[in-house]
């Protein structure tokens, strides 16, 4: 099977690690099977958090592969960081070895920090929904199949939980996709920050393959129907 048409969790962590020239000997010669799943333009949500005199709050959104999810919040304006991780299962289960074999109820998560007097959950909402993720596919996104990659938001608190209802039925009823949102909603019981190699992972390797052909079309997409919002510069995530 060329190595084009596997997904990103078929290569083993060290390969991963090793960065965009390893990956980039192993593509060689072969063309992408898949490529970014396709924006949507979106209307922004009828209801959102109320305003509010704090300078920081999160977010914790799933929506497959988390390079390309953390890329895109990292060019938000608002956002003053992006981790990613893993969310949904169980602390001593989080790892990416054991959770690329799907069955540890993980999913690859980002959680973003933001400032809500800047940016507003509902903006970042729109932004998963339109441009960070395709949420009609089930437990996949593009070559990632799995739970692990599920569509998923993540919601600490009721405001978050009602807004994100509410525009998931909102987006329903506009029919804006053509096929149902299987989005789902998840209590978030914890967040565990993914291994050092792959944060920033994209701009940090934007030559890898799986980068240039999943997810810098999704930062291109942010940047052209989000110009208000995005930011050239990425918020990056220290990393010892």
């Amino acid at each position: 099977m060329p190595f084009a048409t596997l997904s990103r969790a078929r290569f083993p962590a060290l390969v991963l690690a090793a960065g965009a020239a390893v990956a980039a000997a192993l593509f060689a010669g072969h063309a992408p099977a898949v490529a970014a799943e396709d924006a949507v333009a979106i209307p922004p949500p009828a209801l959102d958090e109320p305003a509010t005199t704090a300078a920081t709050e999160t977010a914790v959104f799933a929506g497959g592969c988390f390079w390309g999810v953390q890329g895109v919040f990292q060019h938000v304006k608002g956002v003053t960081q992006a981790v990613s991780g893993y969310a949904g299962g169980k602390p001593g289960t989080a790892s990416y070895d054991q959770v690329s074999g799907g069955d540890t109820g993980h999913a690859e998560s980002v959680q973003v920090t933001y400032d809500p007097r800047q940016v507003s959950y509902g903006k970042l909402l729109q932004v998963y929904f339109s441009v960070a993720h395709d949420p009609t596919q089930l437990n996949r996104q593009g070559p990632d199949t799995g739970t692990q990659y599920r569509s998923t938001i993540f919601t600490s608190n009721e405001t978050q939980q009602r807004v994100a209802q509410a525009y998931i039925a909102q987006l329903g009823r506009a029919g804006v996709y053509g096929k149902p949102i299987v989005t789902t909603l998840e209590n978030l019981r914890g967040f565990y920050p993914a291994e050092a190699y792959h944060q920033n992972f994209l701009v940090n390797n934007p030559r890898y393959p799986y980068i240039v052909f999943n997810d810098l079309p999704k930062v291109d997409n942010l940047k052209h129907m989000f110009a208000d919002i995005y930011q050239e510069q990425p918020v990056l995530v220290a990393v010892k």
